[in-house]
């Protein structure tokens, strides 16, 4: 009998060494491609033991994953990059809500998703990149681009090169733009963008700086870290580029410019979920921010989180606005419509 306990506790134990080291282990799918998230997510590891298994894709693959698993699937943490993407996989109900002291202290209310009166939330912003304006320094005064309204001005008929209008960063700029000033008054502006245009919509953001850089375009749109990239650049071709261009912060005598972000949220049927938690708590760190500023070229959602990149401080202070990306996201939609009518392609 006596044996039979023993084993019997034996087996007990073995059984629970067995569930732990389950419960060890994160199941992360993520759109970030960035080579310094090797050392945030060793971070992680090393700090609580946890081990992440990670599937890197980019987001429409992560999201059609992510649908064709259902229930069965065995993502504990989704990370996607851009308001309008963290949106849409909450609109198709692939985030669950937390509560977190830690992220609502440290993760300001307009970069939280989801969350009612204030408190927890769906999704989460940890990482901000600008929209700013990149201008031809010989063709174009910086006074004429001051404003993302400015661009769809007389003065500029000619002149404005973007990517894709449906592109999910022109999305979301464009849905902060309806926030703001309501989808009257964005729908005439995005008329104005197609009147003056230089080209068709196309290409990504680096086109976009290098459309500018050899005339082609007097001014285009371009996420910050582009544009701080190609500062960074060893090859003498961006150099050359960065050297006939200026850039401007957008709205800085009103709201403030545009910023977007690469955030998060716990999976639908995570299995692991306090593990999830603890690494959106994680990320939201100062030793994680730093790892986004200075990794990717990202400003840090924290405040106290300091960037010691060089290229981010050479480019100096700015007012940002302060719109709620949940807004910027449900905004998406009229967006497009706004986009389809005025021929925005």
């Amino acid at each position: 009998m006596a044996k039979t306990r023993i084993a019997a506790a034996v087996l007990a134990l073995a059984g629970a060494a067995a569930a732990n080291a389950q419960d060890n282990v994160l199941n992360l799918y993520s759109a970030r491609h960035y080579q310094t998230d090797e050392q945030l997510y060793a971070g992680f590891t090393q700090q609580t033991g946890i081990k992440i298994n990670r599937i890197e894709a980019d987001d429409t693959a992560l999201l059609e994953r992510l649908r064709n698993e259902g229930k069965n699937s065995p993502a504990d943490v989704i990370l996607l990059v851009d308001a309008a993407r963290l949106w849409r996989a909450q609109a198709e109900g692939m985030f669950q809500p937390i509560q977190s002291k830690v992220l609502e202290s440290r993760i300001p209310a307009n970069l939280r998703a989801g969350g009612e009166d204030g408190k927890g939330g769906e999704w989460f912003g940890f990482s901000t990149r600008a929209r700013i304006i990149v201008y031809n320094k010989v063709r174009v005064k910086p006074q004429d681009v001051s404003t993302y309204e400015s661009l769809a001005d007389p003065v500029n008929k000619g002149k404005v090169c973007t990517r894709s209008g449906s592109h999910p960063y022109m999305l979301s700029m464009i849905g902060s733009m309806i926030e703001r000033n309501g989808e009257q008054a964005t729908e005439k502006w995005a008329q104005g963008m197609v009147a003056n245009f230089a080209r068709q919509p196309m290409g990504g953001d680096t086109d976009q700086i290098k459309g500018v850089a050899s005339g082609e375009c007097g001014v285009a749109l371009a996420n910050s870290y582009y544009y701080a990239r190609m500062l960074r650049s060893p090859k003498a071709d961006d150099r050359e580029a960065i050297n006939k261009v200026g850039f401007i912060w957008p709205n800085q005598q009103t709201s403030g410019t545009h910023m977007n972000v690469a955030g998060g949220g716990v999976a639908k049927n995570a299995p692991h979920r306090d593990a999830a938690v603890k690494f959106l708590e994680y990320l939201a760190s100062d030793e994680a921010q730093e790892y986004f500023a200075n990794g990717n070229n990202e400003w840090p959602a924290v405040a106290t989180a300091v960037s010691k990149n060089p290229s981010l401080q050479s480019m100096g202070k700015f007012k940002s606005e302060n719109v709620s990306i949940g807004a910027i996201g449900k905004n998406q939609i009229p967006a497009q419509k706004i986009l389809d009518r005025v021929g925005y392609k």
